[in-house]
């Protein structure tokens, strides 16, 4: 029996021995088999490092203001690369405490973390990993994330790879500038500006260990899309940190019960300037390509963030009183709200997502609605009641009677917005468009560029792009022209009926009348132009006749072929646009010498390089005079006459001595601007529909477009001090106003006959003087009957 038992122990123990034998044989084989699929076959076909050996981030296009702040982004990736040496100690901390805590330890492969993982999935789900930064590395540059062996095999190879060719601080910096961490953003540099809107280093304990729980999923852990799930992970590298001794208990603690103020607004920026970026984009590309945007070019443009912040804001406010004087259209569409609330619900947001928000103007989905209350829902899912003052636009479609286009009930689709207060009331998307530029007098810097009233609602940039009629805004050239022929402010032209030939004009007969309809008689130059008189305009173009005027307009660098050679070109029937005007006044703001407009200061490459640089004037050359000093200084006094009494009188309550300007409004209304200047800026304000329509019967320059440009420069102005202008040399002031010197006999101080032309006028050549001659007893027109004349105006008006 003991025999027996004994020989079946020795048995069992061979039996052993020989299994464990065979397994150390078959280990060996295997281990064998592998590190020679290692060695021959994975080895050789590792991928080149160069591509993290010489790391070049894709770093997108970024557009700048003149005084660095950041107005445009083009890329697919948002990235801000931080060296290692300045990358936050705090943010590599909370990194390392959940990614990777041995990372100064291992070499690539962290064994303690790899067995616990290997035994969690030894089911075969592979739920767990044991990646370290290294082989995240490896991972994000140059394999896919699915979980194979064989992939697998090849990340660790890569990682003992990269760790032989790079030092630690080398692989933490490529790994955290090169991690994906949601919204578009690479990079702990790009992702502190996307969720928190501030720089990486300022970012405080709670905040860091935020960021350092997006990389293991950044969908689910996205602050802005789930902020539950990303609070939860945030917690666990709260205790990580604190577990390691990173951060202290109260540290901890703090960060625990901190509320984080997570910024909505992603990667939008905090000036709009998104017109004047899509020009500098446009500029880089048709140098670069598609280079432009992985390259880390930097442009700085000549904007002003203050102007443009304040271009941007007069622009939207004033566009919207004007639609709102004009009444509401009635809601954007309908919908069927179902009775069932997810269905109603989902009904909503279906016809919301078609309507995005127009900062500030929120679309929203009718609820109830009644004469004195309205709830809506808006896109959050929130429901908002709104009454009082809140329905004042959209009092009338509140109505029995309202029709049926325009009545709001439920279902409407609206626009929302909340006031300064508080307060929320319905508005709408106006159908105006706008236009605002301002540029420097001298250098001819873009200061503040707005093409339109939302660049994501219409890309057709007003300021460049769009050629309009400029109205009565063109008549300061015509005037400074006539200074030329030998005229003064002090001219008297007689503002009566005006009846011209098709022979005279070249095509049917025409009459111009003034915007009012009714005449003045004779009166002075200066009244003319302060009042924009229509008629005494035309008989100033001709008495100095078209082909001068025509050929005089090229001084101020307008397009020649844009404008009609005929007498309605005093009335402004020519194309301009607001960029084109910009420079022309400019004139005669910097004291009759051309400018050139431009808008880039300088390109910068991704390593620092300048690659162009514009080379602004900081005075004003001889060879870029184009008018007579004495005739820009005398039109100024005339510019300056208008924004004081005549109609663009409402500048006067700026308070400064040097603004200076015009209104213009074209042929029924269609176009509205002011043009003028002060302090060394000069602007330009437009609004106008662009399918030529009226802007209304009375609507003006005055009333559409002049409340932009005050509410600008009333910013624009404040850091720059009143600008004395020197009195020329050659001119001779008599009875009150300027004349040049070789002007001041009587002939100069003469009065313009209704019918006369002077003798020859029409066969002098541009830039030979012209003095009109008197009447030998000069006798002023009867002025006339104002009631008998029909109040009908058939040209531009002011």
């Amino acid at each position: 029996m003991t025999t027996t038992s004994t020989l079946s122990q020795w048995l069992t123990r061979r039996n052993l021995i020989r299994a464990a034998i065979a397994a150390g044989l078959a280990a060996l084989v295997g281990g064998g088999l592998l590190l020679a699929y290692l060695l021959l076959y994975v080895a050789p076909n590792l991928p080149s490092l160069d591509t993290i050996t010489d790391y070049r981030p894709k770093i997108p296009l970024r557009v700048y203001t003149a005084d660095n702040a950041l107005i445009g982004e083009f890329g697919e990736e948002h990235r801000d690369f931080i060296p290692i040496k300045d990358m936050p100690e705090l943010m590599k901390k909370s990194l390392l405490a959940i990614e990777d805590k041995r990372f100064y330890e291992h070499h690539g492969i962290d064994w303690v973390r790899a067995m616990g993982a290997a035994k969690a999935n030894l089911g075969g789900a592979l739920r767990q990993g044991g990646s370290t930064i290294t082989m995240q590395v490896a991972r994000n540059f140059f394999l896919t994330r699915d979980k194979f062996f064989s992939r697998k095999l090849t990340e660790v190879m890569l990682a003992m790879k990269i760790e032989a060719a790079l030092n630690k601080d080398q692989i933490l910096e490529l790994y955290m500038n090169q991690i994906y961490l949601g919204q578009r953003s690479f990079g702990f540099g790009s992702a502190a500006q996307t969720y928190f809107g501030k720089p990486l280093k300022d970012l405080d304990v709670a905040e860091t260990a935020m960021l350092a729980g997006l990389p293991q999923n950044p969908a689910r852990h996205n602050p802005a899309v789930n902020p539950k799930r990303a609070k939860q992970r945030q917690q666990v590298v709260l205790k990580a940190m604190r577990d390691l001794d990173y951060i202290t208990e109260a540290q901890y603690q703090k960060a625990m019960h901190e509320t984080l103020h997570i910024s909505r607004k992603g990667q939008d920026f905090d000036v709009h300037a998104e017109y004047v970026a899509e020009l500098a984009r446009q500029t880089v590309y048709a140098q670069f390509k598609e280079e432009s945007y992985t390259r880390g070019i930097s442009v700085y443009t000549t904007i002003l963030k203050a102007d443009q912040k304040a271009a941007y804001e007069s622009m939207r406010r004033n566009v919207l009183n004007y639609d709102q004087r004009h009444g509401y259209r009635g809601p954007e569409a309908v919908i069927t709200l179902p009775a069932n609330e997810d269905e109603r619900d989902d009904a909503i947001e279906e016809a919301l997502q078609k309507r995005p928000s127009s900062d500030g103007l929120i679309p929203a989905v009718v609820l109830d609605a009644g004469p004195k209350a309205v709830k809506v829902q808006n896109p959050s899912g929130e429901e908002i009641t709104i009454s009082g003052d809140g329905l004042r636009l959209v009092a009338g479609a509140l109505s029995d009677k309202a029709k049926d286009t325009v009545r709001l009930r439920a279902g409407a689709v609206v626009r929302i917005m909340q006031g300064d207060k508080g307060g929320w009331s319905i508005s709408q998307v106006p159908q105006v468009s706008a236009a605002f530029v301002s540029i420097d007098s001298v250098t001819g810097g873009y200061h503040a560029m707005v093409g339109g009233f939302d660049f994501n609602l219409q890309k057709f940039n007003h300021v460049t792009q769009a050629w309009r009629q400029p109205g009565s805004s063109i008549k300061p050239f015509v005037y400074s022209a006539a200074l030329e022929r030998g005229f003064s402010p002090a001219t008297i032209i007689n503002d009566a009926p005006l009846n011209l030939t098709g022979a005279e004009t070249g095509n049917e007969a025409w009459s111009p009348k003034n915007d009012d309809g009714k005449f003045d008689g004779p009166i002075s130059m200066r009244t003319a132009l302060s009042e924009s008189k229509n008629v005494v305009s035309v008989r100033i173009l001709r008495a100095i006749t078209v082909p001068y005027a025509h050929s005089y307009l090229g001084k101020f660098g307008f397009d020649l072929a844009k404008h009609p050679k005929n007498l309605t070109m005093a009335l402004g029937t020519g194309s301009v646009t607001p960029a084109q005007l910009a420079g022309a006044y400019s004139v005669f703001a910097n004291g009759g010498y051309s400018v050139e407009p431009y808008l880039i200061a300088k390109i910068v490459d991704g390593d620092g390089k300048v690659i162009s640089e514009a080379k602004p004037r900081e005075t004003l050359p001889d060879d870029a005079r184009v008018i007579d000093p004495r005739n820009a200084y005398v039109t100024d006094s005339m510019l300056r006459q208008v924004t004081r009494t005549g109609t663009g009188g409402a500048v006067a309550r700026l308070g400064r001595p040097d603004l200076a300007g015009k209104t213009g409004t074209s042929s029924d209304a269609v176009d509205g601007w002011f043009a003028g200047y002060g302090g060394g800026i000069v602007a330009v304000s437009w609004m106008g529909f662009d399918d030529s329509r009226s802007l209304g019967g009375k609507e003006f320059g005055a009333t559409a477009a002049l409340p932009i440009w005050i509410d600008y420069m009333k910013v624009a102005m404040q850091s720059r001090p009143p600008q004395e202008r020197p009195l020329p040399a050659g001119l001779t002031q008599v009875d009150g106003e300027w004349l040049y010197d070789e002007f001041t006999g009587d002939a100069a101080r003469h009065t313009l006959d209704m019918d006369d032309v002077p003798p020859g006028a029409e066969n002098v050549t541009p830039g030979e003087p012209l003095v009109p001659a008197a009447p030998a007893a000069p006798a002023p027109p009867a002025t006339p009957n104002a009631e008998n004349i029909q109040p009908v105006p058939t040209g531009p008006k002011r």
